[in-house]
C-alpha cells in the first residue's frame, strides 16, 4: 500500500483546516485551493500550499470546477484529494477524474458515490433491500409533475436537492400556493451549490428525530457501522449540533437502523 505524501483538500475553511490537522500528524504535505473572495481564508494559511483557483465573483464555483481542480494536483504533484464535506463530497465525477489522472481519491469510489450521491438513487436501493423509505419522487421535470406529487402525497412536502446536502436546495412547502415559487428556488440553490438542478419531492414530517448512521468500508469488501448521531438541533436544514449516542432513542429501534444501514451500504 503505497503512502500518501501530498494531499489537496478541495474544500474551505474550517472543513479544510480539519483535514489538514490530520495529515501534518500523518507527516503528509497538504495543498489548500482558494477562491478569488477566500483569499484571506484562514484555510489557506493552514497549509503547506496553497493555489488560487478559478475566477473572481465566482466563489462556489470555483470549488465545483473539476477540471481546474486536477490541473492544480498533477501541476503541484499531489497524489490524493480530500473533498471534505459539501461541495463535491458525493460528486462521482471527481472520484472519476481523480482515478483517470492516477490521483487517489480519499472516499468512496465512483460507483458508490454514482448509487449513494443521488438521493433518488439511493432510496430506489433502500427499497430494493427491504428498508423502509418515506413516500416521494424521482427527479421532477416541471413544476406541474411536482404538484401532481405533491397532491398524492398530501401537503406538507419537502424539495430536496436530488445530488447534494448540507441543507442546500431544500424547501418545505405547506401548500399548492407554494409550490411552483419553492420548486424554482430550489432548483437554483441546487445548481448553483452542486452544479446540478435535479431536485425530487418527499412528504415532510413536521416533528421528527434526524438520525444518521454512520459507515466505514474498505478496499476489501469490510464494512462496519459507527452506530447513530442525532442530528436534529437545526438550522435552515443545516445541522448545528450532532449528539452520539442518540438520546432517548429505543435500542431496538437503534439496532434496526444500524442494520438498514448496512443492508444499504451492502447493495453498494
Amino acid at each position: 500500500m503505497t503512502k500518501i505524501q501530498k494531499l489537496l483538500v478541495a474544500n474551505r475553511s474550517e472543513i479544510a483546516i480539519r483535514v489538514f490537522r490530520s495529515a501534518h500528524e500523518l507527516g503528509i504535505r497538504t495543498v489548500a485551493i482558494y477562491a478569488y473572495e477566500d483569499r484571506y481564508a484562514l484555510h489557506r494559511f493552514k497549509a503547506d500550499e496553497a493555489y488560487l483557483i478559478g475566477k473572481p465573483g465566482e466563489p462556489i464555483k470555483s470549488y465545483l470546477n473539476i477540471p481546474a481542480i486536477i490541473a492544480v494536483a498533477k501541476q503541484y504533484e499531489v497524489d490524493a484529494i480530500h473533498p471534505g464535506y459539501g461541495f463535491m463530497s458525493e460528486n462521482p465525477e471527481l472520484a472519476r477524474a481523480c482515478s483517470a489522472a492516477g490521483i487517489t481519491f480519499v472516499g468512496p469510489t465512483d460507483q458508490a458515490l454514482e448509487q449513494l450521491g443521488d438521493k433518488t438513487f439511493a432510496r430506489n436501493i433502500a427499497q430494493k433491500v427491504q428498508v423502509p423509505v418515506l413516500g416521494g419522487s424521482d427527479a421532477i421535470a416541471s413544476v406541474k409533475e411536482g404538484m401532481q406529487i405533491a397532491a398524492q402525497l398530501t401537503y406538507p412536502v419537502i424539495l430536496k436537492a436530488a445530488k447534494g446536502g448540507g441543507g442546500r436546495g431544500m424547501r418545505v412547502v405547506q401548500s399548492e400556493k407554494e409550490f411552483a415559487s419553492s420548486f424554482e428556488q430550489a432548483q437554483r440553490e441546487s445548481l448553483s451549490a452542486f452544479g446540478s438542478p435535479d431536485v425530487f419531492v418527499e412528504k415532510y414530517i413536521t416533528k421528527a428525530s434526524h438520525i444518521e448512521v454512520q459507515l466505514l468500508g474498505d478496499q476489501h469488501g469490510n464494512l462496519v457501522h459507527l452506530y447513530e448521531r442525532d442530528c436534529s438541533v437545526q438550522r435552515r436544514h443545516q445541522k448545528v449540533v450532532e449528539i452520539a449516542p442518540a438520546p432517548n432513542l429505543d435500542p431496538q429501534v437503534r439496532e434496526a437502523l444500524c442494520q438498514a444501514a448496512l443492508k444499504i451500504g451492502r447493495a453498494v
